[in-house]
C-alpha cells in the first residue's frame, strides 16, 4: 500500500511550517501512524548530522524526533547553506555537492529534482504518512521555474496542499487570497485547504475572516491555532528569532554571543536560553559588546574567515579581549573555537576564495581548511568536569595545537577541545555540548552560574507533547488525514 503524503505550504518564510510538521508528526504517530517527514529543499546554517555522516536541515533533525525515528538524509536531500549574501553550499543528500551563486543555482535544480524525487518515493516505502514541508511561498512567480521546493514538487508528485497562514503578522487574508490569486488552476486544485496559526485573543471574532477567505478561493479551513507557549522550547530554524531578547527576570549571569552574519547551529544556546538563572545575550551589529557578562560565547558559522573579518570590523575583538583581561570567561565552539587561534588559512578556497586571517590569539593553534568535512556524532570525555557528553561535530578545518592549552574534549583518544592553561578561555568543536545536563551544570557552577543539571531533550520531548495535544484540540486532523493521498 502506498503512503499517503501531505505537504504545508505557507504564505510567506517564518509562518511556522517547520513547528507544524513537527508537531503533525507528533500527533499522527501517537494514532499509531509510522510517519516520516520530508522536505524537499531547506535553506538553513542550522545543520544536524545523521548516523550516517550526513548533513540535514536542523528542522527535518527535530520533525524525525517527534516522529520517533532515526533522521536520515533523505529527510531533506537538498541543503542550501549560505556563505555569502548571493551564494551557498549545496548539500545533497548529506553531503557537499558544490557551491552556486543564486543566479546559477535556479539552472541546477531541474538536475536537482530527480534526486529530490528518489528520496521521496523511498520515504513512502517506508512510511504511513510523509508530511512535507515547502519553503517560503509558493506565490513567488519570480522562483516558479524550475521549483522545486513547493509546486514544482507537489505538481510532478500530485502531492496535496495545506496553505499555512500566520496571523501574528497581520494580512492573513490578504496573503492566502493574494495566493490564491497568483496561482494558476491546476495548483490551486492541489491546495485543499488552510491553516490559520499564531492567533491571539478571541477567534470568534475571525469567524468572518475565515468565511471570506473560503468564499474567495474555495479552500476550507482546517483550524485556527493560538499562538503556544510551548513552540519557544522547541529548537528555531531560523536565525531571525536571535533578534528577540532572551532575558529572565532575577537572573544573576548573562552569556552574551555575537550576533554573526552566518551565524550557524545556534541551538547549541537553546539549553541555556531554558535556564531561569542564565540570560542569553545576542548582541546584534553595531552595539558594541556588554560589559561585566559572566561568559562570552563565540558560535558556529558557516563562514569563518569572513565572520571573523566582520567581527573585528565591528570592534567586538577589543571587547571580547577586555572582557578575557578582567577575568571573564569565554568558550569558541566550533568555528568560534578557531576565531580564538592564531590564524586560520584557507589557501584552498574551500569557503571561497583562497585566503587567510589572523585569529584572535587568545588560544595558540593554527587552523587550515580542506575540502574533507568532519560530519558525525561523538561521545566525548570531559575529565576537568568528570563527565561525558554526547553531541556532534560539522566542520571543514583541522586545528594545529601549539603550547599552554589543556586537553578539554576528547573522543577515542582524539582532542576536540581544550582550554588555556591559565585562564579560563575554552574552544570545542563538539556541538550540542549544553544538552547535556551534568556537563552544563558543572560548567557553568565553575564560572559561578547556578544551572540544573537536567538532560535538555526531556524537555523537548515535552515540548513536543504539548505541541501535539494542542494540534489535536484546534485541527481537525482526522480531515487533514482525510486531504492526504
Amino acid at each position: 500500500m502506498t503512503a499517503r503524503s501531505l505537504m504545508l505550504q505557507g504564505t510567506g518564510s517564518d509562518v511556522g511550517k517547520s513547528v507544524l510538521v513537527a508537531g503533525l508528526c507528533r500527533a499522527y504517530l501517537r494514532r499509531g501512524l509510522r510517519v516520516l517527514p520530508f522536505k524537499p529543499q531547506n535553506m538553513s546554517n542550522n545543520a544536524a548530522v545523521t548516523e550516517c555522516g550526513g548533513e540535514i536541515g536542523r528542522a527535518q533533525w527535530l520533525q524525525a524526533l517527534a516522529a520517533k525515528v532515526p533522521p536520515t538524509t533523505d529527510m531533506n536531500p537538498v541543503l542550501l547553506k549560505p556563505e555569502s549574501e548571493t551564494g551557498a553550499q549545496i548539500i545533497l543528500h548529506g553531503r557537499p555537492f558544490g557551491r552556486a551563486e543564486a543566479g546559477t543555482y535556479q539552472n541546477l535544480k531541474t538536475a536537482l529534482l530527480p534526486k529530490v524525487l528518489e528520496s521521496f518515493e523511498r520515504l513512502k516505502a517506508d512510511a504511513d504518512l510523509v508530511l512535507v514541508e515547502g519553503a517560503g511561498s509558493p506565490a513567488e512567480v519570480n522562483l516558479r521555474r524550475n521549483d522545486i521546493a513547493n509546486m514544482g514538487f507537489a505538481l510532478p508528485t500530485k502531492t496535496p496542499v495545506v496553505l499555512v497562514g500566520d496571523i501574528n503578522r497581520g494580512g492573513v487574508i490578504a496573503a492566502i487570497c493574494g495566493t490564491y490569486s497568483l496561482l494558476p488552476q491546476e495548483e490551486r486544485s492541489l491546495i485543499k485547504g488552510t491553516i490559520i496559526n499564531m492567533f491571539r485573543g478571541d477567534v470568534r471574532l475571525f469567524d468572518d475572516g475565515l468565511t471570506r477567505i473560503e468564499s474567495e478561493t474555495g479552500w476550507p479551513n482546517f483550524g485556527v491555532l493560538p499562538f503556544l507557549a510551548c513552540v519557544k522550547a522547541l529548537p528555531a530554524e531560523d536565525a531571525v528569532i536571535l533578534e528577540t531578547p532572551n532575558v529572565h527576570d532575577g537572573a544573576r549571569f548573562s552569556v552574551v554571543v555575537p550576533l554573526l552574519p552566518r551565524i550557524a547551529n545556534f541551538d547549541d544556546l537553546d539549553p541555556l536560553k531554558a535556564e531561569p538563572g542564565i540570560d542569553v545575550i545576542f548582541c546584534p551589529p553595531n552595539t558594541p559588546l556588554p560589559q561585566g557578562a559572566g561568559l562570552i560565547i563565540l558560535p558556529g558559522s558557516k563562514s569563518t574567515i569572513s565572520d571573523l573579518r566582520f567581527l573585528k570590523k565591528q570592534g567586538w575583538d577589543i571587547d571580547i579581549k577586555a572582557h578575557v583581561r578582567a577575568g571573564g570567561a569565554l568558550l569558541g565552539i566550533c568555528a568560534g573555537y578557531q576565531m580564538l587561534g592564531n590564524k586560520i588559512i584557507d589557501a584552498d578556497g574551500v569557503e571561497g576564495k583562497p585566503s587567510e586571517e589572523a585569529g584572535l590569539g587568545l588560544l595558540d593553534m593554527e587552523t587550515i581548511f580542506s575540502h574533507t568535512k568532519k560530519t558525525e556524532t561523538i561521545l566525548a570525555d570531559v575529565p576537568l568536569f568528570g563527565c561525558s557528553v554526547e553531541g556532534y561535530e560539522i566542520h571543514a578545518g583541522q586545528s594545529k595545537l601549539g603550547s599552554g592549552l589543556v586537553p578539554f574534549m576528547s573522543s577515542e583518544g582524539r582532542t576536540i577541545g581544550v582550554k588555556s592553561m591559565d585562564r579560563a578561555i575554552y574552544g570545542t568543536y563538539m556541538h550540542g555540548l549544553f544538552e547535556n545536563g551534568s556537563f552544563r551544570q558543572k560548567f557553568m557552577a565553575s564560572l559561578g552560574a547556578v544551572s540544573s543539571d537536567e538532560a535538555f531533550g526531556p524537555k523537548v520531548e515535552a515540548a513536543l507533547d504539548k505541541l501535539a495535544d494542542a494540534l489535536e484540540e484546534h485541527l481537525n486532523l482526522d480531515a487533514l488525514l482525510d486531504a492526504a493521498e
